[in-house]
């Protein structure tokens, strides 16, 4: 009998099991599996371990040196010593024991003993452990390197065929962290969630352990299940085995991921798949998000303190309809689901016919990604038409679920019902930081001293002239607040009427600065430049090849050249030591590049860093040149990247002689209104919504950037800013 057959158990929540009919732990999960995931991190990141030849020295390193001696350190109590080994000896130990009954088999007939690992979470205990495994091993194994120091070239055949089988099994885990490489996934409360649910699994799959199906994880589960079992004594203490369970790199049988769903879902009560926790092999699972979201070790731009960082969240909405006596039921073919946001993009409404709902099963009618500062989702059930409003639809009854409350409930899950006949669960992720979104927006003239040219100004300053002229633009982040204020020295002099008029500066005067915060605004849309300068970028006469040279005050030289109308060549040159070298590259490249979205690409350079843990580089920052808009990790510098898009504007604007980034307009465009479309603050993944501004902006940069009011007329800028004549002298050379 199937386990969809079997008698279904009176459904309740997960929370309502009692802790005898859980298995019990004797392992700190949590704190082992966020150590996992790191482990995992250093080796996908440690390129030379993966070499064939690498492998097959570690397999033989680990049989013939370190279990043996693990087996002479472990007492008859069984508890392991508090050591841990060399990073390619901990690889292969760590596959090995993925197969829980091959391990135990291994240790029983070579040691006669099951050898365990310690359980060492906190990093000073693990460089402890590390340093005095090197001791130990020195005195045991003088002849034989702590490191593996073998290379690449090639090795006997002989050599490989005995560590055939956990070579195999070594090589199938390579790409193991690609499943558990999302940012949110060592937040503590998305561990405490997985903990919990992995409980319930392991109760299920004992449950019906007769069930001619096998049961199919989500990556949450499995992955304290493959961090259960890296620890053998504590996985062999807790219970026993569980059988028929597909584990990483196995394939998925569709029909084995529905029975676990419908089991679980009748045990209780819930979805099997929420937000961050897709059910590996299924539809979707697994897969990389549509945007760049990496894990943040760092942040380099906390000094900078107007700019705020960005945090997404992953949400997930399931439905399904109560069912109803049949006196009860009603016409719903006019009715309608409703998904709106609280905050930063209330512009955007998702619908969902109620007569497309089925009532025995869940069915996902929301996946995507929002920013934390949409603060939550409104569900509403609507009616279409009415006596008030015939084209419009009449609100019937709501359900709001805030992410602060979702963040304190069991599993991060929230169950409501909308309209006393339809089930509503809402799961979210921890909310994990985000790359940067910048962009610069033309603002009026600035003197030397940073204040605007006006005759508000010059009321304040009692008539006494302003003196030079800048080019400036304010820098918005994704919430459309002021951060920055980029200036560019165009002209020196003063304005008086009838006599006196700003001239063009020395080319190599023609500067580049970054002031760190906002306007300080004297009158309306009048004010004064922030005073701290935190970058510049200076202009040199361009070496041999070259078509435009520039010093940028982080340290790095960037040179320029046009080989085409949209395709340019760079060299960047860094003048101070910062362990990383940089390259920047035409067009949306690596993680930025989508095969069915791909656009235009003028305007775009992907910035790649290469570094000993990414010798093949690793893409950091995207930037868009011709509409000044950029996005970066949060361990790339926002002065960086804001003298890097500026100086390359500035460059193309001179050798193509054309106003191809819109330098010469100089007011402050209308923006959308704050609130309704917040740039970045939502990426749906569902193709029916068809919005250019909930998709990753540089599908279509164009669209997303579009502003009101590009064809601002020049004739209303003042005498005392001066005509186009000044600016175009100074840009166009």
């Amino acid at each position: 009998m199937s386990g969809s057959d079997q008698p279904s158990p009176s459904p309740r929540s997960l929370s309502e099991v009692s802790e005898e009919e859980l298995v019990r732990l004797s392992l700190d999960l949590v704190a082992a599996a966020r150590q996992n995931i790191g482990f995992l991190r250093d080796v996908a990141e440690s390129h030379w371990l993966h070499h064939t030849p690498v492998l097959v020295e570690s397999i033989r390193r680990y049989h013939e040196l370190w279990m043996p001696m693990m087996s002479d350190l472990t007492p008859e109590s069984g508890k392991p010593p508090m050591i841990l080994p060399s990073l390619d000896i901990e690889w292969v130990w760590f596959c090995h024991t993925l197969n829980p009954v091959t391990y135990r088999q291994y240790c029983e007939s070579r040691f006669s003993k099951l050898i365990g690992k310690p359980a060492i979470f906190n990093q000073e205990n693990k460089d402890y452990a590390l340093e005095r495994c090197r001791e130990i091993w020195i005195a045991k194994y003088p002849c034989e390197p702590f490191e593996n120091e073998s290379d690449s070239g090639d090795i006997h055949e002989s050599k490989i065929l005995p560590a055939d089988r956990l070579l195999g099994e070594v090589s199938k885990q390579r790409c193991l962290f690609t499943m558990f490489s999302k940012p949110y996934m060592l937040e503590l409360v998305y561990l405490i969630a997985a903990k919990n649910r992995y409980k319930g699994f392991v109760f299920i799959s004992q449950k019906f352990a007769d069930s001619n199906s096998s049961f199919v994880p989500t990556s949450d589960i499995l992955l304290m299940w493959i961090t259960h079992k890296s620890y053998p004594t504590a996985y062999t203490m807790d219970g026993k085995e569980m059988e028929k369970v597909v584990g990483s790199g196995e394939s998925v049988k569709e029909e084995d991921l529905e029975v676990t769903k419908k089991l679980w879902e009748k045990v209780f009560d819930q979805p099997y798949e929420k937000a961050g926790c897709s059910a590996i092999g299924g539809a979707g699972g697994l897969n990389p998000p549509p945007l760049h979201w990496e894990v943040t070790d760092t942040d380099v731009n906390v000094k900078y303190r107007p700019l705020l960082p960005r945090f997404l969240l992953e949400v997930n909405i399931l439905v399904k309809q109560i069912p109803m006596m049949k006196t009860l039921e009603m016409d719903v073919s006019k009715e309608f689901l409703r998904f709106q946001f609280l905050r930063c993009h209330r512009d955007l409404k998702i619908n969902n016919p109620i007569s497309t709902l089925p009532s025995n099963s869940w069915q996902k009618l929301v996946n995507l990604y929002c920013e934390f500062g949409t603060k939550g989702m409104v569900v509403e059930l609507r009616r279409k038409g009415g006596v008030v409003c015939m084209n419009g639809s009449k609100l019937l009854d709501s359900k709001t679920f805030m992410w602060n409350q979702l963040l304190r409930a069991t599993s991060i899950t929230l169950d409501g019902v909308v309209g006393q006949r339809m089930r509503v669960v809402v799961s979210i992720t921890p909310p994990a930081q985000a790359p940067y979104l910048l962009k610069s927006v033309p603002d009026r003239v600035t003197d030397d001293s940073g204040a605007m040219v006006s005759e508000v100004v010059l009321k304040m300053n009692q008539y006494r002239p302003q003196e030079g002229r800048w080019l400036s633009r304010t820098v918005l982040d994704h919430a459309g607040r002021e951060c920055f204020v980029i200036r560019m020295r165009v002209g020196g002099g003063f304005w008086r009427r009838g006599s006196n008029k700003p001239t063009v500066v020395k080319w190599e005067d023609r500067c580049i600065e970054i002031r760190e915060g906002s306007w300080l605004y004297v009158a309306g849309s009048i004010g004064r430049a922030p005073e701290k300068v935190i970058g510049t970028a200076t202009p040199k006469k361009a070496s041999q090849g070259w078509q435009a040279q520039w010093s940028l005050s982080t340290g790095h030289e960037l040179f320029m050249r046009l080989e085409s109308s949209i395709v340019m060549d760079f060299d960047l040159k860094t003048t101070t030591s910062t362990g990383s070298q940089v390259r920047l590259l035409n067009g949306r490249k690596m993680q930025y590049w989508d095969d069915e979205n791909k656009g235009d690409e003028e305007g775009f350079v992907t910035i790649v860093r290469f570094t000993e843990e990414n010798p093949s580089g690793r893409a950091t920052g995207l930037l868009n040149w011709k509409l000044s808009s950029v996005e970066f990790l949060p361990e790339e510098d926002t002065v960086f990247m804001l003298l890097l898009n500026m100086a390359i504007l500035r460059s193309v604007t001179e050798i193509t002689r054309e106003d191809v980034g819109s330098l010469l307009v100089r007011r402050r465009l209308k923006e959308a209104r704050h609130g309704s479309r917040d740039w970045g603050s939502v990426i749906v993944l569902e193709s029916l919504v068809k919005s250019v501004y909930v998709k990753p902006w540089y599908w279509n940069a164009e669209g997303v950037m579009a502003r009101e009011g590009v064809d601002y007329v020049t004739k209303s800028y003042s005498a005392e800013e001066c005509g186009d004549e000044l600016y175009k002298q100074a840009l166009f050379g």
